[in-house]
């Protein structure tokens, strides 16, 4: 049996609103407006990556559960939550779908622009999770040669199928990044790395803005070919010189499809309703009955590459994206919460 508590959630998370109120008192702030005299109450905080859950938000709170729609934490200080008790639940996996369709739709984008020919290039994954997972099967699909790097996964999985860092950079054409940003990965796209890429590479980061060393890539950026980035340094304050350089430029929105914001939405809902025992909402999932936002499933197999990219551009106009942001990157947030989810697609 529950009793009524307090949550305080983010307002741009979608399809949250109206959902809690039943059971709960809920106040909606902009994630990056939270502070911590809004919290001194709050049993539950339901967030995104705007909001630093640290020392200085929460010591003093009744807070004892934190849900994050994103699939990241490093904007939790998990040490912290530990210490103090505070449960710390993130949506693995969320963003998936969106994430593989965002690197495809750029690869594809940007080497038809550049007259590049991707037939028997070898693209290597840096990261095998839940996002890089579904990239490396669809870079099976479409007929890629796959080198992967998971030193967690090579540990706990064996060495067989896995290769080093140093060893996928230097024998790939298409480098990129899906690693968490922790401690081993921040700055791990440094000189070292950039200098090991084969000259004319593609550099794809849709992961984290901090696992790059943003100087080492702007200093090796004329070796490199096509480079496409999502997620930036000190975002939203972000480096315009690196954008200009790049090929593909976008304010993290990768993971922005529909279905990964359902998901995301719906594993925090979840997450407090078992941590509470809210039996009504055990099971939540955002409903849409609307066509245009269902996944879709695409048939490349015999495609030509001219076709492929065409396919990809019309499930998802990526220029648009680069374009907009391009126009005015200090609008990074406004492009964020504003974002039109697009559907995802898939392969069999």
């Amino acid at each position: 049996m529950y009793r009524r508590i307090k949550i305080v959630a983010d307002s741009n998370i979608p399809f949250l609103e109206g959902i809690f109120e039943p059971y709960a008192d809920i106040d909606y702030i902009d994630g990056k407006d939270i502070v911590h005299n809004d919290i001194v109450d709050a049993d539950a905080l339901i967030i995104r990556t705007r909001t630093r859950c640290n020392e200085a938000l929460l010591a003093g709170t009744k807070v004892s559960l934190i849900a994050t729609a994103t699939i990241g934490t490093d904007h939790i200080d998990m040490e912290y939550c530990k210490t103090n008790g505070i449960r710390v639940y993130n949506a693995q996996g969320c963003n998936a779908g969106g994430v593989m369709q965002y690197v495809f739709t750029g690869l594809y984008g940007t080497a038809s622009r550049n007259g590049i020919k991707l037939d028997g290039m070898t693209l290597g994954i840096i990261g095998v999770g839940n996002v890089g997972k579904k990239v490396e099967h669809m870079a099976r699909y479409l007929g890629f040669n796959v080198l992967r790097c998971d030193p967690p996964r090579a540990e706990r999985e064996g060495e067989e199928g896995f290769v080093s860092m140093d060893y996928l950079v230097a024998n790939s054409n298409i480098v990129t990044m899906h690693t968490p940003l922790d401690e081993t990965t921040k700055g791990m796209a440094d000189n070292r790395f950039f200098e090991l890429m084969q000259p004319g590479a593609f550099f794809i980061n849709a992961s984290r803005g901090e696992v790059v060393d943003e100087n080492a890539l702007m200093e090796n950026r004329l070796k490199l070919g096509p480079v496409i980035i999502d997620t930036w340094n000190n975002e939203p304050n972000i480096n315009t010189a690196l954008l200009d350089m790049a090929d593909i430029a976008t304010p993290h929105i990768a993971g922005y499809s529909f279905q990964g914001k359902q998901n995301g939405t719906a594993s925090a809902v979840r997450a407090v309703a078992r941590h509470f025992g809210i039996n009504g909402l055990f099971h939540f999932y955002p409903v849409c009955n609307l066509p245009e936002h269902q996944p879709k499933r695409l048939d490349l197999k015999g495609k030509n590459q001219g076709e492929i990219t065409t396919i990809l551009q019309y499930n998802y106009p990526i220029f648009t994206d680069d374009f907009m942001f391009r126009m005015n990157p200090r609008n990074f947030e406004k492009l964020r919460s504003e974002y039109q989810y697009r559907r995802e697609i898939y392969v069999d």
